[in-house]
């Protein structure tokens, strides 16, 4: 990579890992007590574990998006989002983290390949390059993020 696009990369890659100007998600999600999980407060559609489950798939569905020009995303809205109010296990919870992670990572190898192109569209898509799939994560994540800190707080488990 040379000058501007690897300062570019730098930048994204911040952004999708430290969030910067607000919490990161990995800061949203250490350590939520396993029975705050599911929890979900007066007046809020869901809990943490759902906005876990939701993040995971955005952004999987993204990554794949993004390098897998035969993808299908899921159904909007119900495949994005689960129904389930809480993980059934601590295997599924930290499953899940760990996939968010595994696809995060992914996709910053993308943005960081020698070859890749962050400004022509995607063949398959109406317009999509990588830069735009890049700040969506970011985008997308940090609405989410701020809702779990705001459902940590008003369950008393957030700093």
């Amino acid at each position: 990579m040379k000058g501007k696009k690897k300062e570019l990369v730098k930048q994204l890659k911040d952004l999708l890992l430290k969030g910067n100007a607000h919490a990161s998600l990995d800061d949203a999600l250490e350590n939520v007590p396993k029975k705050l999980r599911g929890a979900v407060p007066e007046n809020l559609p869901y809990s943490i574990w759902q906005l876990a489950e939701h993040i995971r798939i955005a952004q999987w569905d993204i990554l794949e998006f993004s390098r897998n020009p035969e993808h299908v995303s899921p159904k909007w809205p119900e495949g994005y989002w689960t129904k389930k109010k809480a993980p059934k296990t601590d295997v599924e919870w930290d499953e899940t983290l760990e996939q968010i992670r595994m696809d995060r990572n992914d996709f910053i190898a993308l943005l960081e390949a020698d070859d890749a192109d962050l400004y022509t569209p995607f063949p398959h898509g109406d317009g999509q390059n990588l830069l735009r799939e890049a700040l969506l994560i970011a985008d997308h994540n940090s609405t989410h993020i701020g809702e779990i800190i705001v459902i940590r707080r008003l369950l008393g488990a957030w700093k």
